[in-house]
């Protein structure tokens, strides 16, 4: 983690409450495992995104008690979810919130359902964010959007749901193109994307759990 109190990235990572996050994977993985997966892709994407060189902080929005208890102990300043208006107005209230305190930031978002994330491949994106005012990376299907960010001195402006990609692009944000970053773009969101996930090689808290449903 970046502990320049003057540079380094805010990263903004939305939770939803834990039992209505990641419905579609109920399918793969039960009802009852669902919600646990959840918070083991968050803690994971968490722990991952703090290791990386360019990132200052990791701030997570949410209203879920047992996730803000958990991923504050990874290092993770929670921020309640005051607008209550969905993803979109979350992830701008999280960047309002960093830049309250830093009003230079460079702010991004990041999806909490990254349980493969590697620093490294992170650091990478970030750096190639830094190329522009507002750049982001699209998911694994080239359809949605698992990365935005913001320049110090630019909004952020959060299009977020479905076909992302085409939304962020007609807003005039940069599309990272890099190879080599299928970690910072493997969202789970099916069980076909928990596969490709676990494929690629989850972390530690995503895998135990997993393991124990599956042993």
């Amino acid at each position: 983690m970046n502990t320049d109190p003057d540079g380094g990235w805010s990263l903004v990572v939305p939770l939803k409450p834990l039992a209505l996050a990641k419905s579609r994977l109920a399918a793969a993985a039960g009802e009852r495992l669902r919600p646990r997966l959840a918070l083991a892709f968050a803690q994971d994407t968490v722990a991952a995104a703090l290791t990386c060189p360019r990132v200052r902080d990791v701030v997570l929005v949410t209203d879920d008690p047992v996730a803000s208890v958990a991923l504050a102990a990874l290092g993770a300043r929670i921020v309640p979810d005051s607008p209550g208006a969905g993803l979109n107005a979350a992830l701008a209230h999280g960047a309002r919130v960093v830049r309250r305190g830093r009003p230079a930031a460079r702010v991004a978002t990041l999806n909490a359902d990254l349980p493969a994330l590697r620093p490294a491949e992170l650091d990478r994106v970030l750096a190639a964010a830094e190329q522009f005012p507002r750049a982001f990376l699209a998911d694994a299907a080239d359809i949605g959007t698992t990365f935005l960010s913001a320049d110090s001195g630019f909004e952020l402006r959060p299009a977020f749901g479905g076909a992302s990609r085409r939304r962020h692009l007609s807003s005039g944000a940069a599309e990272i193109r890099l190879v080599g970053v299928d970690s910072v773009r493997r969202d789970v969101d099916t069980g076909d994307d928990l596969a490709a996930a676990l494929a690629l090689g989850v972390g530690p808290r995503t895998a135990a759990r997993w393991a124990t449903a599956n042993g």
